[in-house]
């Protein structure tokens, strides 16, 4: 049976479809392939649907970075100490690479949006958490920079393959704690340290 005019352009959840869609295009061929229209094309829908729900591309990225930051904050908050909050932080990049490549390009995105605003402070105040239980630390805002840019450099060289002969079969999150280990292990608590 062949759908009418009228029922192709119909759709539940046109927002999340168009998420969707745009998290596929992302994750195949970066942020710069984004159009609205393709988009809406691939969600079947009218070229101009999109825009109702985001104006415009900066609006689904800021939409979609919004998202990423909600769901690191969701992650990191169920880890209960710094270096499973790292593990927790590399496993939410291989899990959602759309999000994590869009969350952290800000020139793509409506850096005043409230929504956006909101979600990165619960993530940044998810990271300062696992921070609060380091030993002795001087600088703790230096420590948590250190714990951030320790997951996020493994992160991303991870997603661009630039660690697969380091890691051979080695397990990520494992290699992972590893690392953290060789930097943080005299700051951990006596009861978190290997």
């Amino acid at each position: 049976m062949t759908p009418t005019k009228r029922s192709s352009y119909h759709h539940g959840d046109l927002r999340r479809a168009v998420l969707d869609a745009a998290l596929g295009v992302i994750a195949a061929e970066g942020p710069g392939a984004l159009s609205l229209r393709d988009l809406a094309r691939r969600a079947g829908v009218s070229h101009a649907a999109p825009a109702h729900h985001f104006k415009d591309r900066a609006g689904l990225l800021t939409a979609l970075a919004t998202e990423g930051y909600d769901l690191l904050a969701e992650a990191l908050a169920a880890a209960p100490e710094l270096r499973e909050r790292g593990v927790r932080y590399v496993r939410f990049a291989v899990a959602h690479p759309a999000h994590f490549q869009v969350m952290f390009q800000p020139e793509l995105l409506r850096a005043d949006d409230p929504d956006l605003l909101a979600a990165k402070e619960r993530a940044s105040a998810e990271l300062r958490a696992g921070v609060a239980d380091l030993a002795d630390v001087p600088d703790p805002r230096a420590a948590g920079i250190a714990a951030w840019s320790l997951a996020h450099g493994f992160a991303t060289l991870l997603l661009t393959r630039n660690v697969r002969e380091a890691l051979g079969d080695r397990d990520p999150e494992d290699y992972f704690r590893e690392l953290a280990g060789l930097l943080f292990t005299d700051r951990l608590p006596p009861e978190e340290r290997p």
